[in-house]
């Protein structure tokens, strides 16, 4: 596969996962936000920014704005539109690779999302907006995994999707934990609640946490079932463990099984493999995740070295 065809779907995955993981963070804080005081829905939005590994604005906070930066701002490269209108493109470029439903389910998400304008009255049912991101991203990745050859194209856009979900929910709960400090074995109580079960919606896992553990809120439960359940797909160790099988697939297939990318990835997934969430937030968790969340930085660096920009004379001298 030529290189700019796996760059294109790589970055077409990763760009539609930050899409609709900013669209289901930001439709979940902008709800807990009604019911806050302004100072503390000023803090909120910090936590939003930090959680979306994007520098908060500086002076006065203006909701509005905020949410027109998030959404639909075509200079922050981050928001909700800019992430569907670059993931469109990616696809557009590498269309001979893709199906013609994948493209026309792309297509409908992106043109739906323009259409939307930021308005005063949009505020009131701006959740029809991220939930309709929401399905029209989950309907692409079924689209693709239901038309499209599960080949090396299509491992590239699960590479994607799990590199960027990874560092997604590392960055999220490595926010959290900072902001909300509780002993990790006691239950949650009184308004305390709505915050953990806030992170648990944020990862489309309050169902999944309550019928492993209950509605029982418990620090230590929720890290554990969102950073090492190996059953639940948006978690951190299932994120890790579909980076390593398709980078193994990946390496299988273009004979680069050595090099540094499964390496990486292999002692990363051996790391959550074998952690036991008493000890990760004994030592702290922000160390664990900022671990994490290296550790994914270094896998997307040489996934870029050793596939998008390899020097052609090393290739051949190979």
């Amino acid at each position: 596969m030529l290189s700019r065809v796996a760059d294109g779907l790589y970055w077409m995955s990763r760009y539609l996962e930050r899409a609709a993981q900013t669209a289901r963070l930001v439709d979940v804080e902008f709800q807990l936000w009604l019911d806050q005081t302004p100072e503390a829905a000023a803090q909120r939005w910090k936590f939003l920014f930090e959680a979306l590994r994007i520098p908060p604005p500086q002076g006065v906070v203006d909701p509005a704005r905020l949410l027109n930066s998030l959404v639909f701002s075509r200079t922050n490269a981050s928001s909700i539109v800019s992430c569907i209108s670059t993931a469109r493109e990616n696809l557009r470029h590498v269309r001979e690779q893709c199906s013609s439903e994948m493209w026309e389910q792309l297509n409908r998400l992106y043109l739906e999302a323009v259409a939307t304008w930021p308005e005063e009255a949009w505020m009131q049912k701006s959740h029809a907006f991220f939930h309709a991101v929401q399905e029209g991203a989950h309907l692409f990745q079924g689209v693709t995994d239901g038309t499209m050859s599960h080949g090396e194209g299509w491992q590239f856009i699960q590479l994607g999707r799990y590199v960027e979900r990874t560092d997604a929910l590392a960055a999220l709960m490595e926010a959290h934990f900072k902001r909300v400090a509780r002993p990790a074995d006691q239950a949650v109580e009184s308004a305390e609640y709505l915050e953990w079960v806030g992170l648990l919606r944020a990862c489309l896992a309050f169902e999944a946490y309550c019928k492993v553990y209950t509605a029982e809120i418990r620090p230590l439960r929720v890290a554990e079932f969102l950073l090492l359940n190996a059953d639940f797909p948006h978690s951190v160790r299932f994120s890790v463990d579909r980076v390593n099988a398709a980078l193994q697939t990946i390496g299988d297939l273009t004979e680069r099984r050595e090099k540094l990318t499964t390496r990486i990835a292999g002692r990363l997934r051996a790391h959550l493999s074998y952690s036991q969430i008493e000890e990760v937030l004994a030592e702290g968790s922000h160390a664990y995740l900022e671990n994490v969340r290296s550790e994914c930085s270094q896998i997307h660096t040489a996934i870029h070295q050793i596939y998008f920009d390899y020097s052609i004379e090393s290739e051949l001298a190979s």
